[in-house]
Parts: C-alpha cells; structure tokens; sequence
C-alpha cells in the first residue's frame, strides 16, 4: 500500500509566482506553510541575526571563501577558538535548514518552498514534490511589475536568480536544480493558481483533503 501524500515540496523558477502557489496551496490544504520560515528557523538555531541570515538565502558563499575554509579545516592551523558549529555561512544555514525540512516531514501535512527540500526528501515516502516554471514572457511581465526601475534588465536578473538556485543546488546536494527526475509534477504558472492547485491535489491524491 502506497504512503499517503502529506508532504508537498514547491520549487520555482523565479518569477514563476511558484512562492505565491506554494502559499495558497498550504492555505487551501490547511498545512503548515515553511518559506521564509526555514531561514528564520535557521537563524534561530545558529543564535545570528535573522537579516543576516536572509542574506545568505538560497546563495553560495563566495568561492573565494569557500577556498580558505577547505584550507581552514586541512590546515595544522586551524582557525583559533572556533568550532564548525560556530561558523555560520551558508554551507552552515543551508545544514540547518535541511534538518528544519526533514522534522518538517516527519510531522507531515506541510508545504515546503525550496531550499533544497525535493533533494533532502528525495527517498522519503508521503513526499510529493511540484516544479513551477513559466514562459519567458509571463516572467518578464512580473518582474516589470515588481522591479519597474530594473524592468530593462529582467532577463539577466531573472536568469541570474536561477543560476544562483541551481549553483547551491549543486553544490550541497549534487544535484541538478531543475532535473525532471526529482519532481513528481511540473506546472507552467501560466495556466493560473486554482489550476495548479487543483491539478497538484488530483495528481498527490488529496482531492478529499
């Protein structure tokens, strides 16, 4: 007998509107919603700021710091006084986060917004995980609306938001962000919010939820 869905992941292209289908989505099922949430959870966890953690959401350190921690924990010098546990970067938060996502699903009925959670919950039973991506042009249309002083350059941003996305992705689970194989759904956002509900609850199995 199959496991009944009672986790659903939501990864999105940016633009998409995928954030905002992962909102209502919860709100329609009557789940617990973690967005921001994780990076908040996160902060908590580590005793830091929840604005400096933010600003380590969904990016990779740089690689020049990447480089000087790999040497940090080789060296016979290591950095003085301080433990891995006491370093927060993003390898750490995303560490963090990744528990948040695998107590989440434990508890079940929760909708979970990136960060990795289809990869952490790749293997796990009662996971569901959605990909929503748009056309190019609807894209574009959200981000003028968002950004009207940035409108010129919504596609480099747009494209750079999601390389951003796929570069953690790969590095800390060694995975491909937008592989159809990690997904169980794929939504264009084009066709609307109570389609996508409607088709993600038909194809998880929780019509009658």
């Amino acid at each position: 007998m199959e496991t009944p869905i009672s986790v659903i992941t939501v990864e999105r292209e940016y633009g998409s509107r995928g954030g905002e289908f992962a909102h209502e989505l919860a709100a329609t099922l009557g789940w617990r919603l973690l967005d921001a949430e994780l990076v908040t959870g996160a902060a908590k966890a580590a005793g830091v700021d929840p604005e400096m953690a933010r600003q380590f959401d969904e990016r990779l350190d740089p690689w020049y710091y990447r480089y000087g921690k790999v040497f940090w924990q080789e060296s016979v010098y290591p950095m003085t006084g301080l433990s891995e546990a006491q370093v927060f970067d993003s390898e750490r938060m995303l560490s963090l986060m990744r528990q948040q996502i695998v107590q989440a699903a434990s508890e079940g009925h929760c909708v979970l917004v990136g960060r990795g959670s289809a990869c952490a919950l790749g293997q796990q039973p009662g996971c569901f995980h959605v990909f929503v991506y748009a056309t190019a042009r609807a894209k574009r249309r959200w981000f003028a609306q968002t950004f009207p002083k940035q409108a010129e350059q919504a596609d480099q941003l747009l494209a750079a938001f999601d390389k951003r996305r796929a570069a953690v992705i790969r590095q800390f689970y060694q995975q491909d962000w937008c592989a159809r194989g990690l997904y169980h759904l794929l939504l264009n956002s084009e066709m609307g919010m109570q389609a996508m509900i409607a088709a993600t609850r038909g194809a998880a199995g929780l019509q009658d939820c």
